[in-house]
């Protein structure tokens, strides 16, 4: 063998290392609660739809 194709072998087992890192990482999920964007912060539950409601009541009504 010569060194362009051990080179080339060598290249090509390293995007395969790479890719497969990334789709095992895309698939196995650490247990994160919440959405997709993995801040922990669990998005939608910190919403308080009343008090939200309320808020939108008290300025409409003073129009």
């Amino acid at each position: 063998m010569n060194a362009q194709l051990l080179i080339i072998i060598a290249l090509f087992a390293a995007a395969l290392v790479y890719l497969g890192r990334r789709v095992w990482q895309t698939f196995a999920a650490k247990g994160q609660a919440g959405c997709a964007k993995g801040c922990g912060g669990g998005c939608g539950a910190a919403i308080d739809v009343d008090a939200l409601q309320r808020t939108i009541e008290a300025r409409t009504a003073g129009r």
